[in-house]
């Protein structure tokens, strides 16, 4: 069972949509101090011509993981860089697979993707942000390495959350 409900997302994805740039500042500022790692890995992808308009479509993905993570109540570990190459490693696996397919059989691949992930409701997110914003056409280097960043933070925070506290009777 996911740690992200749909109830959780949408009140992230609102209160993201909400925050002004020094509230979207200050939680940038509570995520680098809180899992640098996650926050570090998208700022990367500058280094890969990534313009600052698509950097933002990342970054939204991310608070609004952060947000969903803060809102869950759940304990997190904090994610390192062992666990981003693990997550990444699988990530580049499902999307060698997806080579060589036909289109449709893409599509099924990727509902199926979605529908699997631990963190459905987070990886559906992620995937549709980043179509809605021309992403997962995947044209040149830049937007493939956005797409992994995205989603490999939603990937890590799937690995990351620790098991719900059992309530005693």
């Amino acid at each position: 069972m996911p740690a992200v409900t749909k109830e959780i997302l949408s009140q992230a994805v609102a209160a993201i949509g909400a925050m002004s740039l020094h509230q979207r500042e200050l939680l940038l500022d509570e995520v680098r101090a809180r899992q640098s790692n996650l926050l570090y890995s998208v700022l990367a992808t500058r280094r890969f011509e990534v313009t600052y308009e698509q950097l933002e479509v990342v970054l939204n993905i991310l608070l609004v993981c952060f947000q969903s993570m803060k809102l869950t109540g759940r304990q997190f570990k904090v994610i390192d860089e062992l666990m981003q190459e693990r997550c990444l490693g699988r990530i580049t696996g499902r999307m060698r697979f997806l080579e060589g397919l036909s289109l449709e059989q893409k599509s099924v691949a990727a509902n199926t993707a979605i529908t699997e992930h631990p963190e459905i409701w987070l990886f559906a997110f992620a995937f549709n942000h980043l179509s809605t914003h021309g992403l997962m056409g995947i044209r040149t280097d830049a937007e493939k390495y956005l797409v992994l960043a995205a989603l490999n933070v939603v990937e890590c925070i799937a690995e990351a959350v620790q098991p719900a506290a059992k309530v005693k009777k």
